[in-house]
């Protein structure tokens, strides 16, 4: 009986390894590090810029983006807070959930976990493949998720791209070859993606604020492993030194 719940168990965790894998297959690594704060922080002002009149990061507080982040909490106020809400608030936007149903046909999602469900490299190619589409509601359409109803927030950075599509088979629909910018925007492709990157990288860190201070409490527990390594290696030459 265990033994068939802990082959089941594999079998499922396998599957959703499987489904992970396949999801990622053949995206850009976004290559984020969380540990590189000025990341972190440009990240947090294109977020709150560009994202958060939509999306909401109901897990994370504003005061704990300052701390983390090391920024001043009179400038967390006055360049991430867009709201009204206070430094001790939650990070959710002010956009009732009605309105944004309207415009879109669905209420944009929380965040606050995206980077933990999809996955980071999930997000950056994601941010990187909206192209205008005149057929969807919302003039926006996007490779990573097809027929997405959300517009592309970063337009004015990375310009207006389109899809270059490949001559449609007999009865099937023209599948996208490449996607070009038509009209460039304020950042050239290098700098977009660095600022995709940023974007990547907060929300990542949005996802698990702990892991921060987890990893660099790490580096200390292994000198900690290695100095107790060290000390019990001359206390056994010390007891066994006579024993031959």
């Amino acid at each position: 009986m265990l033994r068939n719940v802990a082959l089941g168990l594999c079998a499922m965790l396998g599957l959703a390894g499987s489904a992970n894998a396949a999801e990622g297959a053949g995206m850009e690594p976004a290559n984020v590090r969380i540990d590189n704060p000025a990341s972190l922080q440009r990240g947090a002002r294109l977020f709150f810029n560009y994202c958060s009149g939509c999306h909401s990061l109901q897990y994370l507080r504003f005061s704990r983006i300052a701390e983390d982040l090391n920024l001043d909490e009179k400038d967390v106020e006055n360049n991430l807070i867009f709201t009204g809400a206070k430094i001790g608030d939650k990070a959710i936007n002010n956009m009732p959930a009605a309105m944004s149903a309207g415009f879109f046909g669905k209420t944009p999602p929380d965040l606050s976990l995206e980077a933990r469900a999809k996955g980071s490299d999930w997000i950056y190619n994601y941010l990187k493949s909206f192209y205008l589409d005149s057929s969807r509601p919302v003039g926006w359409n996007n490779t990573v998720f097809p027929n997405a109803s959300m517009p592309n927030a970063l337009w004015e950075l990375q310009g207006l791209q389109v899809a270059v599509k490949a001559p449609a088979e007999k009865g099937g629909e023209a599948a996208v070859e490449k996607l070009e910018i038509k009209t460039p925007g304020r950042l050239n492709s290098e700098q977009y993606d660095q600022a995709v990157r940023d974007i990547t990288a907060f929300l990542e860190y949005a996802g698990e604020p702990a892991a921060l201070k987890r990893t660099s409490i790490g580096v200390w527990v292994l000198l900690y492993l290695a100095l107790f390594t060290f000390i019990a290696f001359l206390l056994k030459h010390e007891y066994w030194k006579d024993v031959h």
